[in-house]
């Protein structure tokens, strides 16, 4: 009788819809349809299938698997309590959800295999009795869900914070490569107008969007990705989109308004050639379209080209009746950016000043004079000041 009353119920998910059709809870409910129908060889099959997907996810208890499920997958509810809106029908239908999830999530695994050793013939008998269980605890409630939303939002953007954008879907990033604010050196001021307009971002207020241009090497990029680990940051977002993707971000940023979390859509090493196709595409994305971009998204883009398009000499020296607007229509790009950053190569007391600094955290001992000259040294073969060849010179000194 509990079975059926548990098969019922998931029947009548609404909601949650997504989770019912992983492989996990497919075989959940392929196992309690073949329990009440006396299929014992289909139950016994589809029992061990779902002890096998709860282990192959890591998870010890189906109660821990749905409460996983709830947070972090998308759902009408969960975005609804994220835009803070009400929908009385809708929080009760996702209510008499999560009353069912956890109802089975506590069934004891003694109910399926009761109804297996009745199905089965008897040389099953010790197969059954040897079978594993999982937990039937549960830790959640319709509550502490909702809490979770109001605070964290729910689907992908609750569970991970840094995304690749590619070919018109999110890959989440679980573990980024983003260094922390202690780790960057150099160009403060550059830094702090960054995390001016950032938190600016963050506060709800318009932000710009930013271009960081200058030398290789300066820390831009590293700059943009630290961002994810300042302090107050814990509703950023970041999204990193190759150029060629560009044409498939107005779809993306769609995708983005109106949500609790704020995004910087970040496009590293940007430049085009002169018959780009995504140029244009560009420009229409900065300003110019009729769709406005969303107040919680900004475009965070990083170039060692100050204009981001090439020029030749041969536009200079174009046959065109006015060659000017040709060339003033190439750099005006950049110009679309309402905050523009320069890195440039570190002067030679500043450059100096770091190799002492890194020198020191590697606890590296040598003359001051010769270490200057050897860094000097360095940077001349290297071709720039910057903390990039700073770091690989003292690297360097490492090597036996």
């Amino acid at each position: 009788m509990e079975l059926a009353l548990r098969a019922a119920a998931l029947g009548g998910v609404s909601v949650y819809r997504p989770i019912l059709h992983t492989p996990l809870m497919t075989a959940v409910s392929q196992l309690l349809q073949a329990c009440r129908g006396g299929a014992g060889q289909e139950a016994l099959d589809k029992y061990t299938e779902v002890f096998y997907q709860l282990r192959r996810e890591g998870f010890s208890g189906l109660g821990d698997w749905l409460w996983d499920q709830l947070r972090y997958t998308d759902n009408p509810y969960g975005s609804l309590v994220d835009l803070g809106g009400e929908d009385p029908v809708l929080e009760k239908a996702a209510r008499r959800d999560v009353q069912a999830l956890a109802d089975l999530a506590r069934t004891p695994c003694t109910a399926y295999l009761e109804a297996m050793t009745a199905a089965l013939p008897q040389e099953y008998a010790s197969v059954v009795e040897g079978l594993p269980q999982w937990e039937t605890q549960v830790s959640f409630d319709f509550d502490s869900l909702t809490a979770f939303y109001r605070e964290h939002g729910c689907g992908l953007y609750a569970r991970y914070r840094a995304f690749l954008w590619e070919e018109g879907h999110l890959v989440p990033v679980p573990d980024p490569d983003c260094p922390h604010p202690i780790e960057l050196l150099g160009y403060e001021q550059q830094r702090q107008q960054v995390l001016d307009n950032t938190r600016l971002l963050l506060s709800g207020r318009p932000a710009n969007n930013v271009l960081l241009f200058g030398d290789g090497g300066t820390g831009k990029s590293a700059t943009v990705k630290s961002m994810l680990y300042r302090e107050g940051m814990e509703d950023l977002r970041l999204i990193e989109i190759q150029k060629e993707n560009l044409v498939g971000m107005p779809q993306l940023m769609r995708s983005l308004g109106g949500r609790r979390h704020k995004f910087i859509l970040f496009i590293d090493d940007l430049a085009f050639d002169q018959d780009d196709k995504t140029y244009s595409s560009m420009k229409t994305i900065l300003e110019g379209g009729l769709e406005k971009r969303p107040a919680n998204v900004a475009i965070y883009a990083t170039s060692n080209r100050r204009h981001l398009v090439r020029q030749n000499f041969s536009d200079r020296g174009s046959d065109e009746v006015d060659a000017f607007e040709t060339i003033a229509e190439k750099t005006a790009l950049a110009e679309r950016f309402g905050l523009r950053i320069p890195y440039l190569t570190m002067n030679k007391k500043d450059y100096l000043s770091l190799v002492d600094h890194l020198a020191g955290l590697e606890g590296l001992e040598m003359d001051r004079e010769v270490l200057h000259a050897k860094a000097m040294e360095w940077e001349i073969r290297h071709a720039g000041r910057t903390p990039r060849v700073a770091r690989q010179f003292i690297a360097s000194l490492r090597t036996p």
